[in-house]
């Protein structure tokens, strides 16, 4: 992936006003980020750790804000799986975020939710750059290349039910 600047990202975001999306809290590494190794960029708000966003690259980039759903309660005692990278965690790795939908429906509260890997760094588990602290990878007969496309195609499907029709409004 190549590297995205700042305005880049902020004006990516389908399912938050602009000005929301001015006050977005960057990552404060922006410019250190492993992008050979991004598939797409994510990460938590570091003063609001309910809030995280996403952005998928692309000839124009499609960004989403996330939230932690309310009420989904963390296991401790069990291991989750990432719905995205299919990344198995422990505790409290897998967290369920919630998008807003873009447009009209969103502004009326209706989102769509999937269990993510909680520091959204699916891309960097796939490539083995980073390890769950208790549970191993599971090994796959796919090779790199077909994991890191499956990974896509999910992202995909769940920024289809974001803004359906391209890039919202």
């Amino acid at each position: 992936m190549d590297p995205l600047g700042e305005a880049d990202i902020r004006n990516s975001f389908v399912n938050c006003s602009k000005g929301e999306a001015k006050r977005i809290s960057l990552p404060r590494d922006l410019g250190e980020l492993p992008w050979a190794d991004l598939d797409f960029l994510g990460w938590r708000d570091q003063g609001a750790r309910d809030r995280a966003y996403l952005v998928r690259p692309g000839a124009e980039p499609l960004g989403i804000t996330l939230r932690v759903a309310p009420g989904a309660r963390r296991n401790l005692l069990r291991s989750s799986l990432c719905s995205l990278c299919l990344t198995g965690h422990s505790g409290g790795g897998v967290d369920l975020l919630a998008a807003p939908l873009a447009g009209p429906a969103g502004r009326q509260g209706n989102t769509v939710a999937l269990y993510m890997c909680a520091d959204l760094a699916c891309p960097l588990y796939v490539r083995g750059k980073k390890g769950s602290a208790l549970v191993k990878r599971l090994e796959e007969t796919l090779t790199l290349e077909e994991q890191i496309s499956r990974t896509l195609r999910n992202l995909d499907a769940f920024l289809s039910k974001v803004a359906p029709a391209g890039r919202g409004a």
